[in-house]
């Protein structure tokens, strides 16, 4: 795959994740009470309105800040990589991250309570599991194919060293 492709692609996904997020936030905003939980497929996967204070599983909720800054950072260094990416399967990952990331650092930067502070709107529950919403959906779900691509030794480029070839020839894509 080309670079101008693979950026393409990615570029797709993260503006499909980002809008997804946010629509669906808005969503929930509009017609869900803070606290009054609304079964979506029974007591499986609930609706629930909640606004986070800090990542997943309510780690760092005093550092708000912080979580901001780390996000803008991972979304930068990730557009940053990109000038390597010719990988179809990289593309959708590194799409996935950064879609969700920006959901998250949205709220983060337009909710309150005030710039850089905001609480995220999480809304969607599993039994015994954290609240929440589309954009984590997106981060976890980039973060499971970023560490399998990595474990099958797979590069941005799409290459990956095979076992049988000599050190020099050894790169076969992962598009083919």
């Amino acid at each position: 795959m080309t670079r101008r492709g693979s950026v393409g692609l990615l570029a797709v996904v993260a503006a499909t994740g980002f809008a997804l997020d946010q629509g669906t936030k808005e969503w929930a905003l509009a017609a869900l009470e803070p606290g009054q939980p609304r079964e979506l497929i029974g007591t499986l996967l609930q609706l629930r309105l909640t606004f986070n204070p800090g990542a997943a599983f309510s780690i760092g909720t005093n550092a708000t800040w912080v979580l901001t800054i780390i996000a803008c950072v991972v979304i930068a260094f990730t557009i940053y990589s990109a000038r390597k990416l010719r990988s179809r399967v990289w593309a959708l990952g590194l799409g996935l991250l950064i879609g969700g990331a920006l959901g998250n650092l949205t709220d983060r930067f337009f909710r309150e309570p005030g710039f850089g502070k905001g609480h995220v709107v999480d809304f969607l529950e599993l039994p015994n599991w954290p609240i929440f919403n589309v954009a984590d959906i997106c981060v976890v779900t980039a973060a499971c194919l970023i560490a399998l691509l990595s474990i099958r030794g797979i590069g941005l480029d799409g290459t990956k060293v095979t076992e049988d070839a000599p050190a020099h020839s050894r790169q076969v894509s992962d598009d083919e």
